[in-house]
């Protein structure tokens, strides 16, 4: 029997994934653009609720707050998203909220000074007061760095053997995001799960009309199919005698937020007061607004596969990183209650319905708004249980994931230098962040624990986030472990005709401003 030929057993490294139906600059028809955009809408509806859900209590809110900080959420992150696909980046990212801010959010509501007032209105006041002063201060690292082009200067220590650690774990590191929500309620959670893979993979081929509605829609029609069912299980009284997580993750009633919701409400800057600031709350925060800029950097990287673009060059992912500043500063004067950062699950909805269309992330900005400020009907939508929206991240989450895993055929893995910094990024990627959260559940506090607090929460939320981590290890033995002779093994023939606008022609089609922009502010 004759070998086999190399062609045969190995496949041709490609800049840009194939298979997509729309890619970053094709555009569907408007009635599906529309109907797509509605999807992605409903697809971030879940990082929007479940962080107002859970801090806002916290804080001493009521029902009413919880609702009008989701509503206000919503309405910066269509303008956050607008912004981004209009000036930044121009990928097709949603901007979503962000978990990286949770631990220097959670530290202010436990501050001595707020923990102490006695009404619960005015501590949840100005608690809010507080995170906002907290974020417009630290909004300014992401500003300075994203548009002085000192992420760009940082960017040029990055190689394709880097970035697979940082985007495989921008996916896997939200792992606790998944299954372990679904299993709060697994009567829904596991049938959407598996009408959601049969709906997008086995049935991917049922076309109307030459459109395949079922591989397009999946996540839409699975959720509305699982949505029903979950809200039949709770009218029949399928719950009435469960305990209270179950009956908060399967009811369909439970969250309050269609009764406590207004009917027309606009969001506006400012609303919960003047902003308070102290010192140690915003050191603690720009931590978080590092790892927001480094999840995002992965997110971004990953968005441009799935929309079969070329991988942004150094000066646009700056450029990005300075307008998602400006969305953070955006989200503190308004008073969100987290920070901006790049919806993972929507970067894997593209993969899914394999539509990496500009236009359609743009439409679901303009939902976003539209039903942020019609609170009676976007509060519907947002009370779909929690555990529908993890079944969806257990498919989207991992699909980033791989998309970082298909970097590696950019580097030679037949190097055992490569597999070293591969394997231990990855490993240490996931086990350092479980360190810390383990050691917090036990222990109440942080392995970080000093009398100063600023301190604690700046390195306790970098080492809580999987990317980060992984990247500082990654980036630092790629570059000090013999990179001189290593940078055919790394990837960087390849990765250096996408580190300038004008190292590629395709750069300019896909990353070009908008309205002659660029002749005023050129690429370098």
């Amino acid at each position: 029997m004759a070998a086999p030929k190399i062609e045969e057993i190995s496949h041709q490294p490609m800049d840009q994934l194939q298979g997509l139906e729309y890619c970053i600059d094709s555009d569907p028809s408007w009635v599906e653009s529309i109907a797509l955009g509605f999807q992605h809408y409903i697809l971030a509806l879940g990082t929007a609720v479940m962080i107002p859900s859970f801090l806002v209590p916290l804080m001493g809110g009521s029902d009413d707050d919880k609702v009008r900080v989701v509503q206000t959420l919503l309405f910066v992150e269509g303008i956050n998203t607008l912004l981004q696909t209009l000036f930044g980046t121009r990928l097709p990212t949603v901007m979503g909220g962000s978990y990286a801010f949770m631990v220097p959010i959670i530290s202010i509501i436990h501050d001595s000074k707020l923990a102490r007032i006695e009404d619960s209105h005015f501590r949840f006041l100005s608690t809010m007061r507080a995170v906002q002063g907290a974020m417009i201060v630290a909004s300014s690292i992401q500003i300075i760095l994203g548009f002085s082009q000192l992420w760009a200067i940082c960017s040029r220590f990055f190689s394709p053997l880097g970035m697979v650690p940082l985007i495989a774990l921008v996916g896997f590191g939200l792992f606790d995001r998944g299954f372990p929500v679904v299993g709060h309620c697994v009567e829904i959670g596991i049938p959407m799960l598996i009408l959601f893979i049969v709906l997008s993979q086995y049935l991917k081929n049922f076309k109307t009309r030459q459109l395949p509605i079922l591989e397009r829609f999946a996540l839409l029609i699975s959720a509305t199919v699982i949505w029903a069912y979950a809200h039949l299980l709770t009218a029949s009284g399928a719950y009435k005698h469960r305990p209270e997580l179950t009956q908060l993750s399967c009811r369909t009633d439970k969250a309050n937020l269609i009764s406590s919701a207004p009917w027309i409400k606009i969001p506006y800057p400012l609303e919960w007061g003047a902003p308070t600031f102290d010192a140690g709350h915003a050191f603690g925060m720009m931590a978080a607004v590092l790892v927001s800029l480094i999840e995002s950097t992965g997110a971004y990287k990953a968005a441009s596969r799935l929309a079969s673009a070329t991988p942004p060059p150094a000066h646009v992912l700056s450029r990005g990183v300075g307008w998602q500043g400006i969305g953070i500063l955006l989200s503190g004067l308004f008073g969100t209650l987290t920070g901006s950062t790049v919806s993972v699950e929507n970067v894997g909805l593209l993969g899914s319905t394999r539509v990496g269309s500009r236009r359609v992330i743009q439409i679901s900005a303009g939902f976003m708004i539209f039903f942020s400020m019609l609170g009676k009907f976007g509060a519907l939508f947002a009370s779909i249980p929690f555990p529908i929206f993890a079944a969806a991240y257990c498919v989207l989450f991992g699909l980033v994931a791989s998309v970082g895993l298909s970097f590696l055929q950019f580097t030679n893995m037949n190097s055992l230098r490569n597999l070293f910094i591969t394997g231990i990024a990855l490993f240490l990627g996931f086990s350092v962040p479980e360190y810390f959260r383990e050691y917090t559940s036990k222990a109440l506090h942080g392995p970080t624990h000093t009398s100063a607090g600023w301190f604690n929460d700046f390195l306790n939320t970098i080492f809580f986030s999987s990317p980060t981590v992984a990247l500082i290890v990654a980036v630092f033995l790629d570059n000090t472990l013999d990179y001189k002779d290593s940078a055919k093994d790394r990837g960087m023939p390849w990765w250096a005709n996408f580190r300038t606008f004008k190292g590629d022609s395709r750069n300019e089609e896909f990353y070009t401003l908008p309205f002659n922009l660029n002749h005023y502010f050129p690429p370098s």
